[in-house]
């Protein structure tokens, strides 16, 4: 069995309050058995406080091989630990939303955020792939926010292996027609949605972090999550700040969902049209 913790937290500017936060979750994430906990989208710095492009508005950019990224693989220490940052890109160029995945020995991991919504292209450069990478916990593949609503990223990461995935998110609820309860925003209802069909359509366990509370303009939904191959919810912390919790055999449970009717086997690459079967 392998316990998977999925964080719902703030974070802000300040790296050091940021690097509390973090502390404070990864000590409750052992005090329950985890051995992967994700954490947010932007956990290091703070996400955008809008996304309709407000030029002074950036998080701070951190090289993925400085000081931040050590600091986190050594809090992380035998734990593996999957979280958001901006990091730097090239001089005079827009940065990247990045994920990385460390254990007290290094990183493992990392991602590029590649689809954009709204004017987030504004604030930064976009990655352009997915690829799986193997863990102590098993090979895993990682994604930020709205790539989650794209299921060639999920199946991506799938074909290369990946029995897990990890999506790191900073998801807002809806700007218009908000809803006065976050439960019930249609904006929720869509990142629980998409987490639960992409573990379904792939046959993987899932993993869901997200920011809560609020930060500038947005709202932020929570609702991080561990959801198993069968696309049932297996831990959530609902819309609330909090740590979901769940343990799962992820080979035993990922066999057992591809036994009779696998997802990724009966595909049918030669019946798709040009550009999907191109990647298929």
């Amino acid at each position: 069995m392998t316990v998977f913790a999925a964080a719902s937290a703030g974070f802000v500017r300040d790296l050091e309050e940021d690097f509390t936060r973090i502390g404070a979750i990864l000590a409750e994430a052992r005090a329950r058995g985890a051995e992967l906990v994700a954490l947010p989208e932007a956990a290091l710095g703070g996400y955008l406080s809008s996304l309709h492009g407000e030029p002074d508005d950036r998080p701070p950019r951190l090289d993925p091989d400085g000081p931040q990224i050590r600091r986190l693989a050594a809090m992380a220490g035998d734990l593996v630990v999957c979280a958001g940052y901006c990091e730097i890109g090239d001089p005079d160029e827009r940065p990247y939303n990045s994920a990385v995945c460390v254990t007290g020995d290094g990183v493992l991991g990392r991602h590029r955020k590649v689809h954009q919504p709204l004017a987030e292209h504004s604030s930064y450069a976009a990655g352009d792939r997915f690829t799986a990478f193997d863990t102590p916990v098993g090979r895993i593949g990682m994604m930020i926010c709205y790539d989650k609503a794209f299921p060639e990223a999920a199946r991506s990461l799938a074909l290369d292996g990946a029995r897990v995935g990890v999506c790191l998110s900073a998801w807002p609820a809806s700007r218009t027609d908000a809803a006065p309860v976050l439960a019930d925003d249609r904006w929720t209802r869509r990142f629980d949605l998409f987490d639960r069909a992409r573990a379904l359509e792939n046959q993987i366990v899932w993993v869901s972090a997200n920011q809560a509370g609020t930060f500038g303009t947005m709202r932020l939904v929570g609702s991080a999550k561990v959801v198993d191959p069968g696309g049932d919810v297996l831990a959530t912390t609902g819309t609330g700040a909090g740590l979901a919790v769940a343990a799962i055999d992820v080979d035993t449970a990922v066999d057992a969902a591809r036994r009779a009717m696998g997802h990724l086997r009966d595909r049918r690459p030669d019946a798709y049209p040009g550009p999907v079967a191109a990647s298929a």
